[in-house]
């Protein structure tokens, strides 16, 4: 039974391979120009990682988080993060370490009930730069135990090469997306980690589907030479890998475009890593297996040519 909807059509041949090196050339740039904006200007990082001042306060009705951020935010203590917390009438509002004075509570909070008259400020703490760089060194340790733990897991299902492979196109995406961060000067907060973190696992999960149908082929069809193999599989898989990415793209794009606050800026840099692992699967993974494998290819290759009746879509 045909699908009602086919994106990319029954057996693409399209000649990836041809454009490895401008991929992994341009990749290269882009990851480059990423660590250079994450040295200078830096990143905009959030009262997690910096420091600041967390705010619990009360107000007389149902929070409305759009003009509490406006009137917070014209303080001068930098972009405030507003969220509800327990009751529709609770906010969690977290400043940057300049409003942790006293003089400044007492400004957000004359600011408050001056906007929303008969606002409580039921708590206020500090948060020091120790914490928040515990918290940054705690995320970044995540970050790395996961690329670790993919590194392991590809090595132990495929050869070494996929896994060098994917952990080389992993740094890249990552550092690629944490470009983004720079500059876009979206604040850099726990909830980007949590989206680099969900993006690493995407992207390790479109590479595999990828290399497990190179390793399949690798198989079946002993004399072919390697590029083509791979320009042969990820035609195969190329169906499933745009379903896949404009389907994640489908649920996340409104959140980038309706959401606000932290809410927006988590589904724009989802966005941003959906793009950059799929076309990564094609242009960086798949080649750097080219340029590592090639030679133990052949090495190995003791059987005659094999014919595919028909190659498979996945």
């Amino acid at each position: 039974m045909r699908p009602l909807l086919r994106l990319v059509p029954d057996d693409t041949k399209i000649p990836f391979m041809r454009g490895r090196y401008a991929g992994v050339a341009t990749s290269a740039i882009l990851s480059i120009a990423s660590i250079i904006l994450f040295l200078w200007p830096g990143l905009n990082y959030s009262i997690d990682f910096r420091g600041g001042v967390l705010i619990e306060a009360r107000l007389p009705g149902t929070a409305d988080l759009s003009a509490i951020r406006s009137t917070v935010g014209g303080l001068g203590f930098g972009e405030g993060a507003v969220q509800q917390f327990g009751s529709p009438s609770d906010v969690l509002i977290k400043l940057g370490p300049e409003a942790g004075s006293e003089a400044g509570r007492a400004q957000v909070q004359a600011a408050l009930q001056s906007r929303f008259p008969g606002t409580e400020l039921r708590r206020a703490e500090v948060v020091g730069s120790k914490v928040s760089g515990d918290l940054f060194r705690d995320g970044m340790t995540a970050a790395a135990m996961a690329l670790g733990a993919m590194l392991l897991y590809i090595w132990f299902r495929f050869d070494w090469q996929f896994g060098v492979g994917l952990v080389s196109t992993l740094v890249l995406d990552v550092t690629k997306t944490i470009g983004f961060y720079g500059i876009t000067r979206l604040s850099f907060d726990l909830n980007s980690l949590a989206a680099i973190l969900i993006l690493i696992g995407f992207s390790v999960t479109d590479k595999v589907v990828v290399y497990d149908r190179i390793r399949e082929n690798l198989r079946k069809f002993k004399a072919m030479p390697l590029r083509e193999v791979i320009d042969l599989s990820i035609n195969q898989t190329l169906s499933r890998t745009v379903a896949t990415s404009l389907t994640v793209l489908l649920s996340i794009l409104p959140l980038a475009i309706l959401g606000k606050g932290s809410v927006q800026d988590f589904a724009w840099t989802m966005v941003f890593g959906i793009v950059i692992g799929t076309t990564s699967s094609i242009f960086i993974a798949s080649p750097i297996l080219l340029f590592l494998g090639e030679k133990r290819l052949r090495r190995q290759a003791g059987a005659g040519p094999g014919t595919p009746e028909r190659p498979a879509t996945a």
